[in-house]
């Protein structure tokens, strides 16, 4: 599609630096088309104050501000966390966002009879792959503007100063310019002193951290919390029944105050670069151990170490941005049946940044105190000396075998 046949582009917009001088941008290079603004409310809080003024202001001609914190937990975190699923060390928090918002995206632009749809990720970064493929999902044809990959733009320092001089507000500047993405799951960090990979982060330093405090700031007391899980889906906090998203934020809350969740990790991104991030991921963290812990006792063997194998598939799906793929729907249909029996209690104790196993139980347990003991029981001992000699059988042989070889 040519740039003059584009009359009304529907944007991806957080009001942050990127998606604040696109506005603009947009007006300037595509024949002063109508711009739509959607903001994705996934968490993020504070940062969608005053959304709607700043993008009229910018330029835009409306904007939806979409609660999408229900589906984004029940339909695209809890799935993520039933698998165990994780990409190197890191919790996912930007990669399974990204699909919820390019669906609501698309639902927005076929509403409004977009021309294209447009976001503002960089052309070396994880996300334009993530947006576009929801995009290719739902809308094959649509057309998608990504002017990072267009304009003249080399970095940060350059778009503050084209939004000062387009006079679009900002709450940066040139000095606590990070790149920053938050949503109710976690708070990413990059760049500036990050960069170099030789620099410890200034978990310290007042301001750094936003959803926690360091684990050297935290209280010299553990706090205890107690999780009820049904078929694996988080159902009470601390003997009260909980939505899934109300526990989420709890547990951040509680997370946060103890030093839990922060993780310094270079990872390997999609596009080919390793890149160095800093991750708050509070009530993530607790809650995949605690689900961890009640899995341990209710799965078997076989199954437990599958999904383990598995988990690792699943997340480089995410993080890759096929959440959509038929692969990782048909990992979740997996995931779903082994959750059928993960139901029951877990404790945990947050100590500095520590999540302390402090028990579990559950109904559908399959540690047996009696068997497991060494005190008398009904185990036959006597047992083990013919399924060693059967398993170790394959053993033997080749020995025997490499010894008459040897002769």
């Amino acid at each position: 599609m040519d740039k003059k046949d584009i009359k009304k582009v529907v944007l991806a917009y957080s009001g942050g630096l990127d998606t604040s001088i696109i506005i603009p941008w947009l007006k300037e290079n595509y024949n002063n088309c109508e711009v739509i603004a959607v903001a994705a409310n996934v968490g993020q809080a504070d940062e969608l104050d005053g959304l709607e003024e700043k993008a009229i202001k910018t330029g835009a001609s409306k904007i939806y501000i979409l609660d999408l914190t229900d589906e984004y937990v029940n339909e695209y975190i809890l799935p993520t966390m039933q698998a165990g699923a994780l990409y190197e060390e890191y919790y996912l928090g930007t990669s399974h966002a990204r699909p919820v918002i390019a669906k609501a995206l698309v639902e927005i632009a076929k509403k409004e009879k977009a021309d294209a749809i447009c976001h503002g990720c960089t052309g070396k970064g994880n996300d334009q792959v993530r947006f576009e493929l929801g995009i290719k999902h739902f809308a094959p044809e649509m057309k998608v503007i990504a002017p990072w990959r267009e304009w003249s733009i080399k970095s940060r320092e350059e778009e503050i100063a084209y939004a000062e001089a387009h006079n679009v507000p900002l709450k940066i500047n040139k000095e606590t310019n990070y790149s920053k993405d938050k949503n109710l799951w976690h708070l990413s960090h990059e760049g500036l002193d990050l960069e170099d990979t030789g620099n410890e982060p200034q978990y310290e330093k007042k301001g750094f951290l936003e959803m926690g405090v360091s684990p050297i700031d935290a209280p010299d007391a553990p706090t205890y919390v107690e999780m009820e899980f049904v078929k694996g889906v988080p159902a009470t906090l601390n003997g009260k029944k909980m939505s899934p998203k109300e526990i989420i934020l709890a547990l951040n809350k509680l997370g946060g105050e103890n030093g839990i969740g922060l993780i310094d990790i270079v990872e390997n991104r999609l596009v080919g670069m390793k890149c160095r991030g800093v991750y708050e991921t509070p009530g993530g963290t607790i809650l995949y151990k605690a689900h961890s812990y009640l899995e341990s006792v209710t799965l078997d063997k076989l199954t437990m170490h599958e999904k383990q194998k598995l988990a690792i598939t699943f997340g480089e799906l995410v993080y890759n941005g096929q959440w959509f793929s038929p692969l990782r729907e048909a990992l979740s249909a997996f995931v779903t049946k082994t959750q059928e029996c993960v139901t029951g209690k877990v404790r945990l104790k947050l100590y500095k940044g520590n999540v302390i196993k402090a028990g579990v139980w559950s109904d559908y347990s399959l540690y047996s105190e009696e068997i497991a003991t060494f005190g008398e029981s009904d185990y036959d001992q006597t047992d083990s000396k013919g399924f060693i000699t059967l398993y170790g059988l394959p053993t033997a042989v080749q020995a025997i075998v490499n010894a008459k070889a040897k002769k």
